[in-house]
């Protein structure tokens, strides 16, 4: 198989002009995913979880919403910087059970605390309104996570 090397590089306003960039009017989901590190035990438990331990959790954030002009929904740098700001630094390298308001620090309890804060920063930047936030997948394994979606947190508003 033989690959050619461009001569060019597509240039706006020459090879492609501005109404071009938007390629359709669909929702799209848009997903970053994070991990970080936490310690916590649960109470009313009984199993290996009562006990203080850690894990390396991975976070998933799932958004929905119509691209711009340009053909963007969101950029990824804005999503790494909310989940960043609003949960991973306060939650990495920490004792959960210290630092979450008071829960069982559950995967189920914690994956709603993460979508309100996520939720909450979207709503306070006002920077991409035709986003929403559609889901959060919280794995507490790499084989076990909880999720809560846009239409789970609205049943019972």
């Amino acid at each position: 198989m033989s690959y050619e090397i461009p001569r060019n590089v597509q240039e706006l306003g020459r090879d492609i002009q501005e109404n071009q960039l938007k390629y359709h009017h669909k929702s799209v989901l848009i997903s970053k995913e994070f991990t970080f590190d936490s310690a916590h035990h649960l109470h009313c438990y009984d199993g290996k979880c009562k006990s203080l331990h850690g894990h390396t959790y991975k976070l998933q954030v799932i958004m929905r919403g119509k691209v711009d002009s340009r053909g963007i929904a969101i950029d990824f740098g804005d999503i790494k910087r909310i989940a960043k700001e609003r949960v991973i630094d306060r939650l990495d390298h920490r004792y959960l059970n210290d630092v979450l308001p008071p829960m069982n620090t559950t995967a189920e309890n914690m994956v709603v605390w993460i979508y309100e804060e996520i939720h909450q920063a979207l709503l306070d930047e006002k920077l991409y309104p035709a986003i929403s936030l559609d889901e959060i997948r919280l794995w507490e394994t790499p084989t076990s996570y909880a999720a809560i979606t846009r239409s789970m947190m609205e049943e019972d508003l």
